[in-house]
């Protein structure tokens, strides 16, 4: 099964890190705007974001699980298209420091006949939003 794991250690706190990852005002400076967002089980979002060949692909997501301060978990799905995939950021204390993994699960259930659903591209996505994007958020606060 095709699946992405994206490690990395931010220098803070678990708290913030996590307000980065459920605020939408936090969010939307590092990784989607959001109209709505909250980190409860059942809530429905969604986004629209572009594939590398220029396609725009509206996300429709749902919360699954969260647990504050360690996880968050939502269904990956895109509008018209077959595949469900699963998007986990598990939150682990580390001095105090905060490092977050990753998982986004489920990804050969997308069109494997479309290169935008290339493994390489959601290992890339991910890698520019957690180890650059939302690192760099962390850091200007």
């Amino acid at each position: 099964m095709k699946t992405v794991v994206v490690e990395e250690i931010y220098d803070a706190s678990i708290e913030k890190v996590w307000k980065a990852l459920t605020d939408k005002d936090e969010m939307k400076k590092w990784y989607f705007d959001l109209s709505e967002f909250r980190a409860e089980v059942g809530f429905e979002f969604q986004f629209t974001g572009q594939g590398v060949k220029g396609d725009d692909y509206l996300h429709l997501c749902k919360i699954t699980e969260v647990v504050p301060h360690k996880r968050l978990q939502y269904s990956w799905e895109y509008e018209n298209l077959e595949g469900y995939s699963l998007v986990t950021f598990d939150l682990y204390k580390e001095g105090n420091k905060t490092r977050v993994k990753l998982t986004h699960s489920g990804i050969a259930t997308f069109p494997q006949d479309n290169t935008d659903f290339d493994i390489k591209n959601f290992e890339n996505g991910w890698t520019e939003l957690l180890k650059k994007l939302l690192k760099n958020h962390l850091l200007d606060k």
